[in-house]
């Protein structure tokens, strides 16, 4: 009797690692222009991460040989291919090294202001006394000043710090996570499984930290990501003017503020920390939108469309 011939394997389809990836991911890797914002935030996080312990003494070390070096040298090493500054310190290791503290100031005020803001909303949404007015009164007051005024007068009174830098710019962000959160309690209070909740005999803390934190703690997030941009230029442009993060400590503000004098002789010096300010919060810009696109169900579909399929609307189009 002749055994049966082995049915054929199926061949491994050559986009199946591309599927195993999550939808959302495939979509925004798909974007050229989203994909290159993503892969610059993850160059700067790690440069920020773990770049000022490989640059060592390269950012504070006077090398006066090296003197205002135009970019695109390598006579002093690769360390200058963006340039020296007055005193001979590189450009691309001041630059890494000040990510790290541009960027954890921004992250500090930040999760401060999400987390109190927060807080303070949920109060503010569940309440119907008189403390939910209270809070938004308070809100009102901090919101009719304008944060950027209210931050020089705060460290012009406190004196410039980093403590008190992340201080200021928690205080100034706190009103848009609170009215924010205030807004989305309000409309998860009217759903049916908190109604079902309240009625079984749920307690205010469960009602608030197990039924309603977890809808709105996804918008605190996209507006967190994009909050973060407008902290980072917030934060630069004090350290412009003087009143953030003073020396031995430096952030991208303030080497474009140390390299202003110089713009007739050496540009360099403040153009590259301004490209990197420029660059980042444009990521973060983009991200963010992309990310606030495809966390709306109703707007979804335009990034669900890739481009085989708009070329071939476009070509039925122009064959139409």
């Amino acid at each position: 009797m002749m055994e049966p011939t082995p049915a054929p394997r199926p061949q491994a389809d050559p986009a199946t690692p591309s599927r195993r990836l999550p939808l959302g991911l495939r979509r925004l890797l798909g974007d050229p222009v989203t994909a290159g914002a993503l892969v610059f935030l993850c160059v700067v996080a790690i440069c920020a991460l773990i770049g000022p312990a490989l640059m060592g003494d390269l950012a504070e070390k006077p090398n006066f040989r090296a003197r205002n070096m135009p970019p695109f040298s390598l006579d002093q090493g690769w360390a200058f291919v963006l340039g020296a500054d007055t005193l001979g310190r590189s450009i691309l290791a001041r630059l890494i090294v000040a990510a790290q503290t541009t960027l954890g100031v921004a992250a500090s005020a930040v999760l401060c202001s999400l987390i109190m803001g927060g807080m303070l909303g949920l109060v503010a949404g569940y309440s119907k006394g008189r403390l939910g007015t209270i809070i938004l009164r308070a809100t009102d007051i901090v919101m009719s000043f304008p944060s950027l005024l209210l931050a020089l007068i705060v460290l012009y009174s406190l004196g410039p710090s980093i403590t008190n830098l992340v201080i200021v710019l928690a205080i100034t962000r706190i009103p848009i996570y609170l009215r924010t959160t205030r807004a989305e309690v309000m409309e998860v209070r009217q759903r049916m499984f908190v109604s079902a909740a309240e009625a079984l005999g749920a307690s205010h803390s469960r009602m608030i930290f197990r039924h309603i934190a977890p809808m709105v703690i996804p918008t605190l997030l996209t507006i967190g990501a994009i909050d973060f941009a407008t902290v980072v230029l917030a934060e630069s442009s004090l350290s412009f003017l003087g009143l953030g993060v003073q020396t031995p400590a430096f952030t991208w503000g303030s080497m474009v503020a140390t390299g202003r004098g110089y713009l007739a002789n050496a540009w360099w010096v403040a153009f590259w920390p301004g490209l990197a300010i420029l660059l980042t919060t444009l990521s973060l810009n983009i991200l963010s939108g992309w990310w606030r696109t495809w966390s709306d169900p109703h707007q979804r579909w335009r990034l669900e469309l890739d481009r085989r399929t708009l070329k071939r609307l476009n070509r039925k189009d122009k064959t139409a």
